[in-house]
């Protein structure tokens, strides 16, 4: 072997295996750079791009994917680099543009569907990288309209005064108070991870509510929930090597991944290094934050309770244990497990009424599943054994009523269809 192609194979090894999350110089990526290539996918797989650039039974990366707002669909562009229909005419200045600054190449106004306010973090070599592995993907031609919302919120000019109230641009910057290993799961998480985007309640703009950050959100009928360190509704009773294995696998002993997150662990975290993995929970673990206090249990006497356990014991008690226990790896335990206790119960009671299926990994490839039960259980049944599962086996969180199921059954059919 030549010393050349020898240095050539050692460059392109230390790219797969260390991935430059955190601020480092270095030449305007070329296409036919390797190294490159191989970083810029690594850092795309973090962001988990392919996941809202590919539509159901698309092409990967063409667009095409509804996203739903609550100001209406916006659909995902191609990024394939085809010409007419994709980025083929982009230029890595061009990216820089859309990710940092929230604008097309005309100058026109991109929507935060697109999470630039997290992108705007990522720093330009590694939006270099980017570019470069996106140049790599087979060109798809697929036109898609990205003229979806009513009027007025389809007046993109409108997102100037948005921009004004809501975004600041900067890429990221270390705590230099905090060790390397949490600045760069901070760099992740904060940047192209972008996880306040759907674990940080929204304000009556669409923004996220910086004084609540990491603390809780609802997406599409989902629980997004609470990541920071809080030991009641948040991550305290996970190590550090608790939130390591879930990213990595979809479980702990105890949880599994259903729901959008199943698919951010499926597309991306899954397939990160463990050091970023890691990197990311030490970053989630030192994010401290003051949650409401658990409230008290509703006492078993209670009718609701009464009732609750009833149909927990004929439904639900076969799989989760009369106990609340659970099965390792095959049915999620219910008792003390802050998805129960959230304070927003939508996943509990979503899971119910339409069913879900956990993440299937290469570490964990089997993919258990949870059958729905809305056929068979009414408003008041499911509100009932929710709110007895959030109130048992030490568990602690108010009460579900039959009117927030109805609501909730309601919005989740009508997407269905």
């Amino acid at each position: 072997m030549t010393s050349g192609r020898a240095a050539w194979i050692a460059r392109l090894c230390y790219a797969v295996v260390l991935l430059p999350l955190v601020a480092s110089g270095g030449a305007i990526a070329d296409p036919d750079n390797y190294v490159d290539v191989v970083r810029g996918k690594a850092l795309v797989t973090a962001g988990d791009c392919v996941a809202c650039h590919t539509a159901k039974g698309g092409a990967p990366f063409a667009g095409g994917l509804a996203l739903q707002t609550p100001f209406g669909a916006i659909m995902t562009p191609n990024i394939t680099p085809d010409d007419a229909t994709g980025i083929g005419s982009w230029s890595a200045d061009d990216l820089a543009h859309a990710m940092h600054d929230g604008r097309r190449p005309n100058g026109s106004f991109l929507y935060p569907a697109f999470p630039y306010p997290y992108y705007t973090k990522v720093t330009r070599p590694d939006v270099e990288a980017i570019y470069a592995y996106l140049r790599t993907l087979p060109p798809v031609t697929n036109s898609v309209s990205r003229n979806t919302l009513p009027f007025p919120f389809n007046i993109r000019l409108s997102m100037l005064g948005w921009n004004a109230l809501f975004f600041k641009t900067g890429t990221f910057v270390p705590d230099p108070n905090r060790s390397a290993e949490f600045n760069r799961g901070a760099y992740l998480a904060e940047g192209l991870g972008h996880c306040g985007a759907c674990h940080t309640p929204f304000n009556a703009f669409g923004a996220n509510k910086a004084d609540r950050y990491l603390q809780g959100n609802q997406i599409d009928y989902w629980t997004a929930p609470n990541i920071t360190n809080d030991m009641h509704s948040g991550l305290g009773k996970w190590s550090v090597d608790d939130v390591v294995q879930y990213l990595k696998t979809g479980q702990t002993g105890t949880s599994l991944a259903s729901g959008p997150m199943k698919d951010v662990i499926e597309n991306s975290t899954s397939k990160m290094a463990d050091a970023d993995l890691r990197a990311i929970a030490v970053y989630l673990k030192e994010r401290g934050a003051a949650g409401s206090p658990a409230p008290a249990p509703l006492p078993a006497s209670d009718h609701r309770m009464q009732v609750g356990e009833a149909i927990f014991v004929d439904t639900c008690a076969a799989c989760h244990t009369r106990a609340g226990t659970g099965v390792e790896h095959l049915f999620p335990k219910l008792a003390g497990n802050v998805v129960t206790t959230q304070d927003d119960p939508a996943s509990l009671i979503r899971i119910i009424i339409a069913g879900g299926r956990a993440a299937a990994t290469d570490a964990r490839p089997t993919s258990p599943a949870m059958p729905s039960l809305g056929y068979r259980l009414s408003d008041d049944e499911v509100a009932a054994v929710v709110t007895y599962v959030r109130n048992s086996w030490g568990n602690a969180a108010s009460a579900v009523s039959a009117d927030m199921v109805k609501a909730l059954r309601s919005r989740v059919t009508e997407a269905a269809d």
